[in-house]
């Protein structure tokens, strides 16, 4: 990312997301603070509980339980926004304590928090009391009107106003300037990743394909749920520069004014 900022200047830069498993919060306010800096004010915190089992093992972090990761990241965000905001924190918790813990220099900018993750009672839930934006991870589009329900409630109940939250959606697609080229592409990764035939059908199946008109349509019924933004992986082919750009166009057509 830090290289990223180098080489752009409008974007903001985040990861969707960073585990909060793998380093120390006070690591991660510090690091995420250097961002800030090199990109001119351009960080944005990502985090998530944590999720892959099999990188935890192999990597040597303990993964812990389902309840232990999210029990960790609310205490995470208990030392890190308060270091992200200029104040001098210690805290005593079942995972990390902190003494007069000080972030030096500064971010230059308010750095905002994005928290991933599609859970209606826990992910929410911290989402509604400590976060700026939520990336809403998994599920389908159909899903999404209960999530924000889901997200209204917490809101409720903790004195939060909804509006202030920015909801995005992560999804993935294949985009091309024809049909046709969309399928060239996936048969090329196929190739290369030796997917069979019947695997490259089920991709089509998990991600939006196809040319501009057909992807700006799934979009557009996707923002249409009442998200304000959509995050997308070109997991296909965006190892085609070209298609980037492309999808930037029907994306941003499809989100209108978001």
């Amino acid at each position: 990312l830090s290289a990223i900022a180098q080489h752009t200047s409008k974007v903001r830069l985040s990861t969707l997301v960073t585990g909060n498993t793998y380093r120390n919060p006070t690591l991660l306010a510090k690091t995420i603070t250097a961002l800030d800096h090199v990109s001119n004010g351009r960080a944005t915190l990502g985090i998530g509980a944590g999720w892959f089992e099999l990188e935890h093992q192999s990597l040597g972090y303990p993964f812990g339980t389902f309840t232990e990761r999210f029990e960790k990241l609310e205490e995470s965000l208990q030392i890190i926004l308060p270091m992200l905001r200029g104040e001098q924190v210690t805290f005593a918790g079942k995972y990390y304590q902190v003494n007069d813990a000080v972030n030096s220099p500064a971010p230059l900018s308010r750095i905002p928090l994005m928290i991933g993750g599609s859970g209606e009672k826990k992910t929410l839930r911290m989402v509604a009391q400590y976060a700026d934006e939520s990336n809403l991870s998994s599920g389908a589009a159909s899903d999404i009107p209960r999530k924000l329900e889901a997200l209204a409630e917490h809101c409720e109940r903790l004195g939060r106003d909804r509006s202030e939250i920015k909801v995005t959606k992560l999804t993935m697609a294949c985009i091309a300037p024809t049909m046709e080229q969309a399928e060239a592409d996936l048969a090329e990764l196929g190739a290369i990743k030796g997917f069979s035939p019947e695997v490259q059908e089920m991709v089509k199946g998990i991600v939006i394909f196809g040319d501009p008109d057909t992807v700006g349509e799934q979009l557009s019924a996707m923002m249409a749920t009442g998200i304000d933004g959509l995050t997308i992986n070109l997991a296909v082919n965006g190892h085609h520069t070209d298609r980037i750009g492309l999808l930037g166009e029907v994306a941003r057509k499809a989100m209108g004014d978001a």
